[in-house]
């Protein structure tokens, strides 16, 4: 059994989740996704628009491994449909600053030049300081992968803590040299 699997999602008022064929569209004030389910391995069950229980069909490894996954990839839908995702950065170090330009993002972080970052479908991003960004949106993995790439741009150096964090991020700073 799959401890996280058998755990039944439960429906917030605003969303409306319906099953077409193999598709799961899951549709709410914040956005709408839909995600394959293959019903051959596993029985999907919506009670009364309100709970959703997803359950194999038969027990092996293979099902047992993604029917947890599946259900996770459920619900993260149905939360980004109804709440969103919102991460946040934050720029550190002298003359680090943030911009939004029409529909990309400039950064001016200690290189010669400006970095413009293209803004993916479905995410937001809210320059809120000039070193404060929000990155939201409905999809999970769209919301980190826009952060993770955003903080590849200057990754966090060792020695003053430079670069680019996510907010309440440890970062482990070296000694310098001593004499």
């Amino acid at each position: 059994m799959s401890k996280i699997g058998k755990i039944n999602i439960s429906i917030p008022e605003k969303v409306k989740v319906a099953l077409a064929g193999n598709i799961l569209n899951i549709e709410g004030p914040i956005g709408k996704s839909s995600l394959d389910i293959d019903l051959e391995i596993f029985n999907l069950d919506i009670k009364d628009g309100k709970e959703i229980s997803i359950q194999p069909k038969k027990l092996d490894q293979n099902t047992k491994r993604l029917w947890g996954m599946k259900r996770s990839l459920i619900n993260n839908a149905v939360i980004g449909s109804s709440s969103g995702y919102e991460k946040t950065l934050e720029l550190v170090g002298v003359g680090y600053r943030a911009s939004i330009k029409g529909n990309k993002l400039n950064l001016q972080l200690g290189y010669s030049h400006d970095i413009d970052f293209d803004i993916p479908d479905g995410i937001k991003i809210v320059v809120e300081k000039q070193t404060t960004l929000k990155i939201s949106g409905a999809d999970k993995q769209k919301v980190g992968s826009t952060a993770s790439k955003i903080k590849i741009l200057r990754k966090i150096e060792p020695y003053k803590g430079k670069g680019i964090r996510e907010k309440g991020q440890y970062v482990l700073k070296k000694e310098g040299k001593k004499k």
